[in-house]
């Protein structure tokens, strides 16, 4: 592996050799060029990129609990209308990251932006609860799903032994750690594959649900809206809910510096994806209701099981199967997105020096990847996962807000900036409002759990100040750290 030199986007879009923290060098400081620079190839077309999305964003919940919003909206019509809406405001959210995607040539998504509106206090911030909590129990979440769901044919008559599910689990994640760090034509073919699993699973629910409409059974949609009454607690927390089952549509924005045409092919891949999804989880929704009453549905462990149970009759059993395969789409795209925002992270110096590292034969940010795995592992076999992610769930939706707020912020800041897609004013505005409307809502309706992630938010202040602020690092301390 050789150390990949950094580079600096300049206003006209292309690269200049840098330093890592983004300085230029002097005309006349007298550095030699170097020969040839290893980089990352531009290997992530159109096509690889709509599979990061969608493959990214359908991951379990769609197809075992999609009760959350019906819990909190209280009725059928409201929570599809809610479904909808959160859909469209994440249209926008991802419309928003198409313009920085195609002003701002530079992986590494939400880390990159913050760094470029607001400076590196708040980036380092981002990458630090990422790198240490987020990211490792996000991906220890969906592989449990994923190792449940591949065994449940083989324990139909009984409970699946949880230490079990740990290994299958473990070997999963091994096998998506080694599959991002061999090829990158391998990981985005076998990311178009999983996708294309994952939209046949879709269509297996929405079929038979549009032939039960054509039947007639419409039973439950008849007074949609009357029910229990939405508070006004829970008609946010439902939101809440919707915004986190369509989340994944930034994680293109991880890869830009690898995606072949930029310009036209980020807008392209973010627009055709969310109206795939948003269409795909509506109809999925409504075919769940022309067999499934509101009741049933929220006393379902597995909504797309009980459907096919009653629908399929013996198919049901490959609904796991495509759960399973979901799940492994979902743990694939993350990885392969979230590994750039280390990569990036320590080209510009708030991460060890060899997370920027580059196999010099395969080009993949192998460093950068496999950091994850221990993390991962240590997640997976120790503690409440679910409450970590709910302690810092907030945490992902105030720095979506911020790099939003921060899109704004540049109009005005660089207004001189190339922006080759360019989305109204209204829409980063409203949803960096939504986002930021969340947060508020999530410190006032739960202070204890939202506390307690703010709090492991704010360790990345001190962090920063010790690793990269203070100057006078023992020489160990500096060797530890890679420089």
């Amino acid at each position: 592996m050789v150390r990949k030199a950094a580079i600096t986007v300049v206003s006209n879009g292309s690269y200049l050799q840098g330093q890592p923290n983004g300085r230029l060098p002097s005309m006349d400081s007298g550095q030699p060029a170097p020969r040839e620079k290893v980089v990352l190839k531009k290997k992530v077309t159109l096509l690889r990129g709509i599979s990061i999305i969608i493959g990214t964003i359908i991951g379990a919940g769609i197809f075992i609990s999609p009760k959350g919003i019906l819990k909190n909206t209280g009725s059928v019509g409201m929570s599809l209308t809610v479904w909808t809406v959160c859909g469209i405001l994440s249209l926008f959210g991802a419309l928003c990251y198409a313009e920085l995607g195609t002003c701002i040539k530079k992986s590494g998504g939400h880390y990159t932006y913050i760094l470029e509106a607001f400076g590196p206090l708040p980036a380092f911030v981002r990458v630090w609860v990422e790198l240490l909590i987020i990211r490792p129990a996000a991906t220890a979440v969906i592989s449990l799903a994923f190792g449940r769901y591949i065994l449940e044919p083989f324990f139909m008559q009984c409970e699946i032994p949880e230490l079990a599910i740990k290994l299958i689990t473990a070997v999963g994640i091994t096998l998506v750690m080694v599959l991002n760090s061999t090829s990158v034509s391998w990981s985005a073919r076998i990311q178009i594959f999983l996708t294309f699993c994952k939209l046949v699973a879709i269509l297996i629910i929405i079929i038979p649900g549009v032939i039960q409409l054509i039947k007639g059974e419409t039973q439950h949609f008849k007074n949609a809206f009357a029910g229990n009454d939405a508070s006004i607690m829970g008609l946010p927390l439902a939101f809440y809910s919707g915004m986190y089952a369509y989340s994944g549509w930034f994680y293109l924005n991880f890869v830009t510096e690898e995606v072949e045409n930029p310009e036209k092919n980020i807008p392209l891949a973010i627009c055709i994806s969310m109206i795939i999804v948003t269409v795909g989880y509506v109809l999925t929704n409504v075919a769940y209701f022309t067999t499934i009453s509101a009741g049933e549905l929220l006393l379902s462990k597995a909504v797309a099981v009980t459907f096919a149970e009653r629908l399929m009759g013996s198919f049901s059993l490959a609904v796991p199967v495509f759960v399973a395969l979901s799940c492994f789409g979902s743990m694939n795209g993350g990885i392969f997105a979230v590994s750039r925002m280390f990569f990036v992270a320590s080209r510009e110096g708030h991460l060890p020096e060899i997370l920027s590292m580059i196999h010099v034969r395969k080009h993949t940010p192998l460093p950068a990847v496999i950091v994850l795995h221990p993390l991962t592992m240590i997640m997976l076999f120790s503690g409440d996962l679910y409450s970590l992610l709910n302690f810092l769930s907030f945490a992902r939706w105030l720095f979506i807000g911020l790099v939003v707020a921060g899109l704004i912020y540049l109009r005005y800041k660089r207004p001189d900036m190339p922006r080759p897609f360019k989305v109204p004013l209204f829409i980063p505005a409203l949803f960096s409002f939504t986002c930021l409307f969340m947060v508020a809502l999530s410190l006032y309706s739960d202070p204890v759990n939202t506390g307690i992630g703010f709090a492991i938010t704010l360790t990345g202040v001190p962090a920063y100040y010790l690793f990269i602020v203070w100057d006078k690092k023992p020489k160990w301390f500096r060797k530890l750290l890679g420089k």
